[in-house]
């Protein structure tokens, strides 16, 4: 009789520990629907946006760097850190990225992880002006608008909008409309003249 209540015991034990097993594992369909994969193969064949674009910046690669740099500055990845965003964007603006130099120009223009200087923001405008980016174009009109950084001047304000807005820029349509009504016939005429010679010595500023 003894015998039967400790094989009846055993068997119970078993049948509860093989429930108990099937309730905390879930099945397959439900793992995939409710995203518990297995976290060693979702990194490796899923990375991050954000460690992806990291990997691809520190092995040199200019648009990675840029992308980093954007991240940093706005917070992507989570994390806002506008120190690492101007180090990020510098080694992009060191290797001719267009895009970065237009950034870092913007970074030393408004104080953003760097201490504000208009002469830099200048320097990283033109160089991103020369390739023909309009916004980087369109930007160094406001600085010669403006005087920060450089002796201020109309003419060749207007110029550089001018060049800017033939690119497709409409901040820098607006701004030289809103210019030419400050500027007399003779200075809108000198600033058109200006921007054609512009042009004539550098063909890349018309992309």
């Amino acid at each position: 009789m003894k015998k039967y209540i400790w094989v009846n015991l055993l068997i119970i034990f078993v049948l509860f520990n093989v429930v108990v097993f099937f309730i905390s594992c879930p099945r397959s369909s439900d793992a995939k629907r409710k995203g518990h994969v297995q976290p060693s193969a979702f990194v490796l064949t899923h990375p991050s946006p954000f460690a992806a674009t990291k990997v691809k910046a520190e092995a040199g690669d200019a648009t990675a760097q840029h992308n980093l740099g954007v991240m940093y500055r706005d917070g992507g990845g989570g994390l806002k850190d506008l120190e690492e965003a101007v180090k990020w964007t510098r080694k992009a603006a060191e290797q001719g990225y267009a895009d970065a130099q237009n950034n870092l120009g913007a970074m030393y223009r408004d104080g953003q992880g760097v201490e504000q200087d208009f002469k830099e923001a200048v320097k990283w405008y033109q160089k991103a002006a020369d390739q023909g980016l309009a916004k980087a174009q369109s930007n160094l009109g406001v600085m010669y608008e403006k005087g920060q950084g450089v002796q201020k001047d109309a003419t060749i304000a207007y110029a550089w909008w001018n060049i800017a807005t033939a690119n497709g820029n409409a901040t820098a349509k607006k701004n030289k409309g809103i210019g030419a009504k400050r500027m007399t016939a003779n200075q809108i005429a000198e600033g058109q003249k200006l921007s054609k010679e512009m042009i004539n010595k550098n063909p890349k500023l018309i992309n």
